[in-house]
């Protein structure tokens, strides 16, 4: 994602993330607040955040968000570099930014990402997910699907219901990538449980789940007809 108050300071970090194998520009913005739902929603591991801006300033920002993606602060001033590290920022571009240094600042990123990236579930009947109260054991197998709300994600399994403190984000990150799918920003699904696909949404249960635009390619993918 890119925030920046300045369109041509956006299309030109746009034109560069296309340039770069490996990227995927998911949103951009001259305006922060619309911004917020999109970062609220997960899925975006890479923010490119201007720190003047007059509805909300990036260093603001950040403090609203926490630790929800790594962040590359763009300024035109130099003195906010000192200041920007206390944020635990992943790089600071100082701008005019040249495509050379955003291709260094990337290299940095992606080490970065894979110093902190969580190891999968590879093989593991069940996990455990924090609840407002405890620590909830959820097994694999039961789980039918994984629905992001406001405030908390719900766990959908043949059992219950189970609202959780975690992040679809995180539960992407770990739960094993052959079974499990994201299908939409609101949506991860159990493959082992889908009754059948139908006019672009899933069906488990009953329920009818729909396959967002940014993840049909990767649905095709994974759920391929013999």
């Amino acid at each position: 994602m890119v925030i920046d108050d300045e369109p041509l300071a956006v299309k030109l970090l746009a034109d560069y993330i296309r340039k770069t194998p490996g990227l995927e520009l998911v949103y951009s913005t001259t305006k922060v607040l619309e911004a917020l739902p999109v970062l609220e929603d997960g899925g975006i591991d890479l923010l490119f955040l201007d720190i003047q801006m007059p509805e909300l300033t990036g260093l603001q920002l950040i403090k609203v968000l926490g630790p929800r993606c790594k962040v590359v602060l763009t300024t035109a001033y130099q003195e906010y570099a000192l200041q920007s590290y206390e944020y635990d920022v992943a790089d600071y571009l100082l701008k005019p930014v040249t495509f050379d240094r955003f291709a260094l600042c990337i290299q940095k990123v992606r080490s970065r990402l894979q110093e902190t990236t969580p190891q999968p579930v590879a093989s593991a009947a069940y996990i455990f997910v924090k609840t407002e109260y405890r620590v909830q054991k959820v097994t694999l197998d039961s789980l039918l699907y994984i629905e992001a709300l406001r405030d908390y994600i719900a766990f959908h399994t043949t059992e219950e219901k189970i609202l959780s403190l975690e992040s679809m984000r995180h539960m992407e990150e770990v739960l094993p990538a052959q079974q499990f799918i994201r299908i939409h920003k609101s949506y991860i699904i159990n493959k082992d449980n889908i009754d059948f696909l139908e006019r672009g949404k899933v069906v488990i249960r009953g329920q009818y789940l729909p396959i967002g635009d940014t993840y049909k390619e990767i649905v095709q993918q994974k759920i391929k007809p013999v």
